[in-house]
């Protein structure tokens, strides 16, 4: 991890893996990362031991499906996939999500004396 990169925040890059397979459809662990990156306009920078052991959990959770494919350089790599089951608890995170952020957005506004 860089130093001059923040870790990603707990319980994010579930949501952020989902989304990405949301947005862009099946995709290999590596590609998963690399986009997640760009999507944070390199703000975040994720390695192996962070999003294999994510995608392992989400797939035992049902949420995402994994098969074996091939890269665009020739080599085996199991591709994952969003389900059905990750679909809806997607969109139970993301409502989560918004609803946390606005609620931290509140004190970001709070001025001395009033709530």
């Amino acid at each position: 991890m860089s130093p001059d990169k923040p870790d990603v925040l707990a319980g994010t890059l579930d949501l952020m893996v989902l989304k990405t397979l949301e947005a862009l459809g099946p995709l290999h662990g590596y590609r998963i990362a690399r986009r997640v990156e760009q999507i944070s306009g390199n703000q975040l920078a994720l390695n192996q031991g962070s999003v294999y052991p994510a995608l392992v959990k989400l797939e035992q959770m049902g949420w995402i499906a994994a098969k074996w494919g091939e890269s665009d350089s020739g080599r085996r790599v199991k591709v994952y996939s969003l389900t059905r089951v990750g679909r809806r608890q997607l969109q139970a995170e993301e409502a989560q999500w918004r609803q946390m952020a606005a609620i931290v957005e509140r004190f970001f506004n709070i001025s001395e004396g009033r709530s």
